[in-house]
């Protein structure tokens, strides 16, 4: 361990206080404008995007910050959910994109419901229809708001009610057709698609793929009047693109000879001519071209790194979201056909050089292989070390920039980042392994990271300890009950202590979301609500733990983990909690929270090792 750096311009605050770009989005109609997400106030703020000059103007204050919202195909409004505090409960709303968000500029476009949570939200290109649907207690409902050629929205239109879990709504091109996933045939996350009339409300296309597999709405085609929707499915074992055309029910599953891995669309020409796709094989990505008209299939030669959100620019360049271990989110642009980087689009910040991450894999517990992301410092080990889970499930860990990992490397710690079981990018079973059995599996790979780290040399097996934050905070509780000798601690971010309690109150989008996963409510599913939270398992915490919670977080609600750590505290057991006043994603969008969230690990960290 090196000495603790916590001076207000220590290396690893520098990283953190390094602005980046997180995301973009054009204008369709107005290719000058767009829409950027960046931080370099030291809260994720939105900024109105001249293309051309390259120049960001401020569009929000937001004293919790702001990461989401979707602009207008004319730039004429930003779009977003109006929630308290970064809560997400609230109304959809939109401001004048020229004006930026004033209390004076926002307008509610949803006057007269209660408050909801916002589960896919989604323009028509065409600017005449706007899609979104809404959690509530009485479950998931698809509204859809008539824009009129001068700006002016309607009320909202209610066209399906769905009681099991519905998320993800969009338009055709001209906003004639809505396609929703739900999960209403299966008992599990394993998603159908519907799809309706917007302007009569009529069910017009329904897609299954059977049991055990799962239909993932991407986006229509561009081109006006052409109902084809692209969508993946993963009855093949791996995700795989499908076109879907609505007006003849045809369906054309596309297979890409020569290219292996799950497969993702991010988006379809102007032209209606190019796919943009990638593969995700064992967390590394690749990027292909796929013309419609030839078949043909084009290799991408893309800087290595983590992209996301990659489209199309009017150019003929391809705009992507470019970070790696060492260098934070920016947006440059690659060549429209080979993808090779062309020049930076919004730079981010220079930060202090990080340290380079490196794959590894392992054999769980019953043989099946697990990735992570290994970085140590320099010198032999055995290091102290941190395994990190991600939040999830059904994300994947990358090589990403992230200033909290390099500041466990700075000070002379082991990281690992694990993709367990859950994660995707590794198979459909992989992925699947873990619905109706949360908690089980994931730790299983836990237990085989530190195997693997303790049989290598790089850990000392005294001084390990577990972090992560959401889905990955509730996995260092689960480790430390089920496998109380192996760890050194634990530090969970904005975590789930008790499903059954999580389930009174939580917002609607994630109560469907968690019945799905664990395959009922806790009247249905006692004995496994019980088996899979973290209480349960109170009793056999040994090692030292540090919480880190929201008071306003719906995710992840408070009173849960109240009790975890009173029941804790009543056991005599060393447990600690540190709160903050803001949502779920708190942390992330406030730079200096996260700092001193940062801060507070290290020093239970060292603390806890003396």
């Amino acid at each position: 361990m090196q000495p603790l750096d916590v001076s207000s311009n220590a290396v690893w605050k520098q990283r953190f206080r390094a602005p980046s770009v997180a995301y973009t989005h054009l204008a369709e109609q107005a290719p000058g404008s767009g829409l950027a997400v960046s931080n370099q106030t030291g809260l994720y703020q939105l900024y109105a995007w001249d293309v051309a000059s390259g120049q960001l103007r401020q569009l929000t204050e937001r004293p919790e910050g702001m990461l989401g919202a979707a602009l207008a195909p004319d730039a004429a409004f930003v779009y977003y959910l109006d929630d308290r505090q970064g809560n997400e409960l609230g109304h959809l709303a939109r401001f004048p994109y020229a004006a930026g968000l004033r209390p004076d500029t926002t307008q509610d476009l949803t006057p007269d419901l209660p408050a909801f949570s916002l589960g896919g939200l989604f323009l028509s290109r065409a600017g005449n229809r706007v899609a979104f649907v809404a959690g509530s207690p009485d479950g998931f409902r698809l509204y859809v708001i008539d824009l009129e050629p001068n700006g002016a929205a309607g009320p909202p239109r209610s066209l399906f009610h769905s009681q099991p879990l519905m998320v993800g709504s969009t338009l055709s091109s001209n906003g004639d057709v809505a396609v929703v996933m739900t999960v209403a045939k299966s008992t599990r996350v394993d998603f159908s698609l519907l799809a309706f009339s917007t302007a009569s409300g009529e069910r017009i296309g329904e897609l299954w793929d059977g049991e055990n597999t799962n239909l993932q709405i991407l986006f229509f085609s561009p081109l006006p009047g052409d109902r084809r929707l692209l969508a993946r499915t993963s009855r093949g074992g791996l995700e795989q693109l499908l076109l879907w055309n609505l007006a003849s029910g045809e369906r054309t599953d596309l297979a890409f000879k020569g290219v292996e891995g799950s497969t993702a669309a991010h988006d379809w020409s102007a032209d209606g001519n190019r796919i943009l796709f990638s593969t995700f094989n064992q967390a590394v990505q690749q990027f292909y071209v796929h013309n419609l008209a030839t078949g043909a299939v084009t290799r991408l030669r893309h800087p290595p790194g983590n992209i996301t959100s990659p489209y199309f620019a009017h150019s003929g360049e391809i705009f992507a979201h470019l970070e790696d271990s060492v260098r934070p989110r920016r947006l440059v642009a690659l060549d429209g056909t080979t993808g090779e980087e062309v020049r930076p689009v919004l730079a981010a910040a220079s930060a202090p050089a990080g340290h380079p991450w490196r794959s590894v894999s392992f054999s769980s517990t019953d043989g099946q292989m697990v990735q992570g992301w290994l970085a140590t410092p320099p010198g032999a080990g055995p290091f102290p070390a941190i395994i990190d889970m991600i939040g999830g499930p059904g994300g994947v860990r990358v090589e990403g920039f992230s200033p909290g990992s390099l500041s466990w490397i700075d000070h002379g710690f082991a990281f690992l980042s694990l993709n367990y079981r859950g994660c995707s990018s590794f198979g459909r079973e992989f992925e699947t392994k873990i619905f109706g059995d949360l908690g089980h599996w994931e730790v299983e790979d836990i237990v085989a990271a530190r195997r693997f780290l303790v049989e290598n040399g790089i850990a000392h097996p005294e001084q390990i300890l577990l972090t992560g934050w959401s889905y990955g905070g509730y996995l260092t509780l689960m480790s430390l009950g089920l496998y109380p000798d192996l760890w050194a601690g634990g530090m969970a971010g904005i975590a789930i202590a008790d499903w059954a309690i999580q389930y009174e109150d939580t917002a609607d989008m994630l109560r469907g979301f968690q019945v799905a996963l664990l395959g009922g409510t806790p009247q249905e599913k006692p004995e496994q609500y019980a088996r899979s939270s973290p209480i349960t398992y109170a009793e056999r915490v040994k090692a030292p733990l540090l919480i880190i919670q929201g008071r306003n977080d719906t995710r992840t609600p408070a009173r849960p983990m109240e009790m975890y750590v009173d029941k804790l505290k009543a056991l005599g057991r060393p447990v600690e909690i540190e709160w903050f006043d803001t949502g779920h994603l708190g942390s992330l969008a406030d730079v200096e929270l996260g700092i001193r969230h940062q801060e507070h690990m290290l020093h239970f960290a060292y603390r806890v090792l003396g």
